[in-house]
């Protein structure tokens, strides 16, 4: 006496494949889902680096123009305080904690084909 899943294979490998063929496809959604959080934290770090460079660079220059002209005005502080704005908002989203739920419907799928094996095991064993 085969286990139904054997006589199943030997049945129906079509069905196999289609399964097979199913779980590559979930896979793939999972690591698009996972990649694309990855690559929108990478570059909000990016342009929270870049914006910071251009705030420092901003604001010395704010402060040499401010010294050479005797006085203040306020697009001396407006203009770099821009680009350190976005560094700040940019680095808040690249570093605020993640939540991953990454490869979980492929788990819950895994662990019911492995229940769904053993009622069949247990149910062909009676």
């Amino acid at each position: 006496m085969l286990h139904p899943i054997f006589s199943t294979v030997l049945r129906h490998p079509e069905l196999i494949a289609d399964h097979a063929s199913n779980y590559a496809a979930l896979l793939r959604l999972e690591t698009a889902e996972a990649g694309k959080g990855l690559i929108s934290r990478l570059v909000a770090g990016v342009l929270a680096a870049v914006s910071a460079m251009l705030a420092l660079g901003l604001a010395g220059t704010a402060a040499m123009l401010g010294l050479l002209q005797g006085s203040f005005h306020w697009v001396l502080v407006a203009v770099p305080g821009i680009s350190l704005l976005i560094a700040l908002l940019a680095g808040y989203f690249a570093a605020r904690p993640m939540q991953f739920h990454g490869f979980d419907d492929l788990k819950m799928q895994v662990d019911a084909d492995i229940q769904a094996l053993r009622a069949a095991g247990d149910a062909h064993g009676r």
